[in-house]
């Protein structure tokens, strides 16, 4: 009998899909795997809190020791009343081209700040400059709060110059469902499309359908169930989970820019990655996959081996599409 993991891999194969397996060989024995995870849950369990504002000032203070490096410039900036920020490389890098990136936490807690763990890596692996904001989060604003800052972010780059084709947008966990509905919504106000897309850990379907909401259940050092069904509810409850702004795996996506998608075997998300690959392949969208073996939910935050391969496929494929 197939067990879960070997049904998913199994799934991803048949779809063409990269696992990842050969940046990830020296890493892979299950002790290894086993210990990483077992740290990964217990830092995690530090951070969660009921108190939604612990919890929140939790990941920044996270944020603020794993961010502390010299390589690095962090720019305050006013986004018409929103909080945002700029990384950069404290040496000469590119200009011609920026990152959007769209923080995680659920809707309901994350910041720029939480999220240098991953800008600040994402500005040294390209040397571009990432725009990181802190839009309203839920439950005090839920849908479409987020998305109506995305726009307000989006926006402040297009009157700084840029054009939409000289920014990729990036996001984690629910900051991955942010960028999706952002260029729907681009779409649909018939502008032009961001050069780019790179997703990690992305949040697809927040209506918690795909198969490893079970078959992860159990291995899953981050994320849980009943902590999805939470954050659903504080930012979509009693709304239609299927409308694509809400959940970006049910949308129309011909026409979108080239896509990279980067997720951990071992998180309860592993379906909504695999399914939205599956869905852009059959719109004939440039898309590209890489299953992490034994890696869990935006693993790209922690100092692992395999966080520092999967900047590195970030930047291939950010310098790719923008040749």
């Amino acid at each position: 009998m197939e067990t879960g993991r070997e049904i998913e891999i199994q799934a991803g194969v048949e779809a063409e899909i990269e696992t990842g397996k050969d940046i990830e060989e020296a890493d892979s024995t299950d002790r290894r795997i086993q210990g990483l995870m077992n740290l990964i849950r217990r830092v995690h369990g530090m951070v969660e809190n009921a108190d939604i504002e612990k919890h929140r000032q939790s990941q920044d203070h996270i944020g603020t020791i794993l961010s502390n490096t010299k390589t690095v410039e962090y720019q305050e900036v006013d986004i018409d009343g929103m909080y945002g920020e700029w990384v950069g490389v404290n040496r000469a890098h590119m200009k011609k081209y920026v990152l959007l990136h769209c923080h995680g936490g659920g809707y309901s807690t994350g910041s720029s700040l939480y999220a240098r763990t991953l800008t600040s890596k994402l500005a040294e692996s390209t040397s571009m400059d990432v725009l990181c904001f802190d839009y309203r989060l839920a439950p005090e604003h839920p849908y479409p709060a987020a998305l109506e800052d995305a726009l307000r972010a989006w926006d402040y780059l297009m009157l700084l110059g840029y054009g939409a084709r000289d920014v990729v947008v990036t996001g984690d966990s629910a900051g991955g469902n942010l960028a999706l509905a952002l260029v729907l919504k681009l779409r649909e106000q018939k502008r032009l499309l961001p050069r780019g897309l790179v997703l990690m850990s992305p949040w697809t379907d927040l209506t918690s359908t795909g198969k490893s909401f079970q078959t992860k259940a159990e291995v899953d050092p981050v994320l849980n169930c009943a902590y999805i069904d939470r954050m659903v509810q504080a930012y979509a409850g009693g709304l239609d989970l299927t409308d694509p702004m809400i959940s970006p795996l049910f949308g129309n996506f011909e026409g979108f820019p080239p896509t990279y998608i980067q997720v951990g075997e071992n998180e309860i998300l592993l379906s909504d990655a695999l399914r939205l690959h599956r869905v852009f392949v059959e719109k004939n969208v440039p898309v590209k996959i890489d299953i992490y073996p034994g890696m869990w939910h935006v693993f790209q935050m922690s100092p692992v081996r395999a966080a520092r391969a999967a900047m590195d496929k970030n930047a291939e494929f950010i310098f790719d599409v923008c040749r």
